[in-house]
């Protein structure tokens, strides 16, 4: 009964302090959700207030803004109607100052109106006044206006010719004199200088034999002996009744040489077969190229010239089986070189450039019938493709006139070419184109209006030339041997010069009775 009390007691203390506990939980819950409530009411009118203040701020704001845009608005307004007010201004003051343009050319097109039919009627009264004027220095002088024409003309072209001829004969007499003196000393200094062989050599090569008997060898049993050598060099061999000799004929010089050597040396060793032509041939070869090489070597060492490409060297070697004119070209490079060189000393230009242009001036000469175009041409191409300086090309293609000489050096190499080319014993020429010269040289003169006769004499460097006294006077004589000299310069080639000598005679006669 009592454990039932106090567990009762127990369970009612339970109940009430749950009860409590719940009232003071309600109690504090509901005191904490007033103060809730009103700090709620507090925030919302706090809340509320800032908005207001927010709301009047942005009015404000809102309201300056606005009015400051106006005010800009009409800032920005007042400058552009301003604007265009001075547009409006300008665009007035010009079409005043158009109105006043157009009044002053209407103005002046009138008077240029007034002016034009002035002066066509005073164009009128001078063509008039004009044909009067022709008409009567018609009537006075006898001539027309044509025929008056032609005699002034005519008369004009008298003086002009005249005093033409006056001042190239002085020109030309003043110029003589100075330059042919310094010209002259050059050139005979140099020749003196430069002392050279009299190189001439002919297309065939001449082989002596130990005995006749030898040259039933040379042809072997039905020939076999002499075609193999044929044909292995390239070159024929005539052996006819010259005793104790063999001729060796062909185009080219250096074929020649390789068949003399290979000749002489089958003679020398006596057995002579064609296998050991063959062997023979091909060791003469050997030698010739050994040879050329070494040709191209001492002539470059003899003329002081270095720095050549070797196979210029080459092409030089070649060259001393070369001939123009029966002169040897090898021969011939080297005094051009040396007198190129003497004579650029002389005026004081680079003396090793002026003998390097004139060794290589001919070097085309060496190929020239290998290759197709001229030697000039061949050499300039030469020249360039082993990397040779300007002048030097220049040298290569003007020493005969083919193109304009740039420097001085090109005018000493054509210079020393005519020298070499033109000293007695250089060359040698046939009887025909001897005579075809001399001819050619009168059939140039002959074609000239005025010359009666001609005579090319001194071996075609002089022609003498008689002119008709009656068409050809004193003044037009300078003109003809002038005219002349350039005839013979464009339709010629020769060495050196030629002397063109124009004579006049005029006789009067009378009888004392």
């Amino acid at each position: 009964m009592p454990v039932v009390l106090i567990m009762a007691t127990a369970l009612v203390c339970c109940v009430g302090t749950a009860l409590v506990t719940v009232y003071v939980r309600k109690t504090t819950i509901e005191k904490k959700v007033g103060n809730a409530e009103e700090k709620a009411r507090e925030i919302i009118d706090d809340a509320l207030k800032v908005a207001e203040r927010s709301k009047r701020e942005a009015l404000l704001e809102a309201k300056e803004e606005s009015l400051k845009t106006k005010n800009e608005l009409e800032k920005e307004t007042k400058e552009r109607r301003a604007e265009l007010q001075r547009y409006e201004r300008r665009v007035l003051s010009k079409e005043e100052a158009l109105d006043k343009k157009s009044e002053a050319l209407e103005r002046r097109e009138a008077s240029y109106a007034a002016k034009e039919e002035k002066l066509a009627k005073q164009s009128a009264e001078i063509e008039q006044l004009h044909s009067k004027r022709v008409q009567e220095l018609e009537r006075i002088s006898g001539l027309t206006s044509e025929q008056a024409k032609d005699y002034l003309l005519k008369t004009v072209e008298d003086e002009v010719k005249h005093e033409t001829a006056v001042l190239v004969k002085e020109l030309e007499s003043r110029a003589k004199e100075e330059a042919d003196k310094k010209a002259k000393e050059y050139v005979v200094t140099a020749i003196q200088k430069c002392a050279a062989d009299h190189v001439a050599e002919t297309t065939i090569s001449v082989v002596q034999l130990p005995n006749d008997e030898m040259k039933g060898r040379i042809i072997g049993r039905e020939g076999r002996n002499i075609r193999t050598l044929e044909t292995m060099t390239g070159i024929d061999l005539i052996i006819d009744d010259t005793p104790e000799a063999v001729i060796l004929s062909g185009f080219d010089p250096i074929r020649r040489e390789v068949a003399r050597i290979a000749l002489e040396k089958l003679i020398v060793d006596g057995r002579i077969h064609p296998a050991r032509i063959e062997e023979m041939v091909e060791k003469a070869q050997k030698e010739v190229e050994v040879m050329i090489r070494e040709e191209g070597e001492s002539a470059a060492l003899e003329v002081g010239v270095h720095g050549i490409h070797p196979e210029l060297i080459k092409l030089l070697g070649r060259m001393k089986f070369r001939t123009s004119y029966g002169q040897n070209a090898l021969k011939h490079s080297i005094e051009v070189a040396h007198l190129a060189g003497l004579l650029a000393g002389e005026i004081g230009v680079d003396v090793r450039l002026a003998k390097r242009a004139g060794l290589l001036h001919d070097i085309g000469k060496s190929i020239d019938h290998e290759v197709e175009g001229s030697h000039i041409q061949i050499g300039a191409d030469l020249c360039k493709k082993y990397k040779e300086s300007a002048t030097v090309i220049n040298a290569v293609e003007s020493h005969h006139g083919d193109t304009e000489p740039t420097s001085l050096i090109s005018c000493l190499v054509q210079a020393a070419d005519t020298i070499s080319a033109a000293r007695p014993g250089a060359r040698r020429e046939t009887l025909e184109t001897y005579t075809n010269r001399l001819k050619q040289l009168e059939n140039i003169a002959n074609g000239f209006k005025g010359v009666d006769k001609s005579f090319a004499i001194q071996a075609g460097r002089e022609i003498r030339i008689m002119v008709v006294p009656e068409q050809v006077d004193d003044a037009a004589m300078v003109l003809l041997a002038r005219d002349i000299s350039k005839q013979v310069e464009a339709e010629l080639e020769y060495p050196g010069q030629i002397k063109v000598n124009v004579i006049r005679e005029s006789r009067v006669t009378d009888y004392a009775k």
